[in-house]
């Protein structure tokens, strides 16, 4: 997926490829600050806290530092037959906000088209899972102390600013569940500055920061969107091994005094060659599942456009006789001729099949059809292309 948002975001940390997200700390600015208004802005998100459910912990209120008691921002609408919403009460939130807080909400992609691309943008550039958490900061309301986290992360200043500090790790590739509880940061400052509209960092896994605005007197606000990449360890790689290993009956058998520990563990290193760390990231990449889709099974008439939307690009594999689709958990095969048109609809943008059947001399509805069907595709509604041009 080609996407102007992703290739600015290169260009402003001198990305060369995703191997360089988790190795060390980076700042630059982003070529169009436009850009990142057209990610989010204050207004939009307190839109979207007006019209979906949210409930706690997704969204949290902060003050000094510490929560607010959620019955200070949050309420609940009750229809007449009794069936109850919980949702934010953006009166009350705008009292918060208007003395100074912080609002702190997760997996905003969750809730907005344009932040689900971005964020399915990034998975099919770095390979790895993404979140967007948002924070809002008015007045000069305190943040969270210096704290690292388990995964890379992207921060990327929407609207106004706040000071940042960014600390080195202080143990290698820390784990969210680790042998070392890990609670001392370095003494040594590795950066500290203001983040303003359209800047960027990125903060490798375990790399220790902090950031505020007390004390800080620019502008009345900060909102900036963190996403988070999950990546995949040597850990999750065994514990993929072990779930093989359940098919080969001397794995399942009882541990004991007699056990032939020597054969256990030759057979463990065979399933170990025969399954390396790089099959099990390409099977993670072909069988997540995770795609959200609209389809509205010929309702409103046959789809005009499409946009594939599974989490990783799919692997289209061609050879003399046919071509193979292979994502999301499905292995697809097609005649030969359809190659040029399966790569169109796989794209990862919003196509028109008219104009793809035009294009290539096949049928792009019947082939979309089975795409759909099969979970790689989604009908491209309007907020799905709106999303789409707004950051290409």
């Amino acid at each position: 997926m080609d996407l102007r948002f992703v290739r600015d975001l290169e260009q402003a940390l001198a990305w060369d490829n995703a191997g360089e997200l988790g190795r060390t700390f980076a700042r630059g600015a982003l070529p169009d600050p436009e850009v990142a208004a057209r990610l989010l802005t204050p207004h939009r998100l307190l839109d979207l806290l007006s019209w979906r459910s949210v409930d706690f912990p997704q969204i949290r209120v902060l003050q000094d530092g510490v929560d607010v008691h959620t019955r200070s921002y949050l309420t609940s609408r009750t229809s007449r037959r009794g069936q109850s919403v919980p949702i934010a009460d953006t009166e009350k939130l705008g009292v918060l906000l208007g003395d100074g807080a912080q609002v702190v909400v997760d997996a905003l992609n969750h809730l907005d088209p344009a932040l689900e691309t971005a964020c399915r943008a990034l998975q099919w550039w770095c390979g790895m899972p993404v979140q967007v958490n948002t924070y809002l900061t008015t007045g000069d309301a305190a943040g969270f102390d210096v704290h690292w986290d388990d995964h890379p992360t992207v921060i990327v200043q929407v609207a106004g600013s706040k000071w940042w500090e960014v600390r080195g790790p202080s143990r290698a590739a820390p784990l969210y569940r680790d042998t070392d509880p890990n609670v001392e940061p370095p003494d040594a400052v590795v950066w500290s500055g203001v983040l303003r509209a359209g800047d960027v960092i990125r903060i490798p896994r375990g790399w220790w920061h902090s950031a505020t605005r007390t004390g800080h007197d620019d502008d009345r606000l900060s909102l900036h969107l963190t996403f988070g990449m999950t990546p995949h360890t040597g850990i999750d790689w065994i514990s993929w091994l072990g779930d093989l290993a359940r098919d080969d009956e001397r794995f399942r058998h009882d541990l004991g005094p007699d056990t032939d520990h020597a054969t256990l563990a030759a057979a463990l290193a065979e399933l170990a060659r025969e399954h390396s760390p790089r099959d099990y990231l390409v099977h993670r990449r072909q069988t997540d599942v995770r795609p959200r889709r609209s389809v509205t099974g010929g309702a409103f008439g046959p789809p005009e456009k499409l946009m594939c939307t599974t989490p990783f690009p799919p692997d289209i594999v061609e050879t003399n006789e046919a071509v193979t689709v292979i994502a999301a958990g499905r292995h697809l095969r097609f005649a030969r001729t359809a190659a040029q048109c399966a790569r169109l609809l796989l794209s990862g943008r919003p196509v028109d099949l008219a104009d793809v059947a035009a294009t290539t001399g096949v049928d792009a509805h019947k082939l979309g059809a089975v795409l759909l069907e099969e979970g790689l595709c989604t009908e491209a509604t309007p907020a799905l292309c709106s999303a789409y041009t707004a950051l290409d």
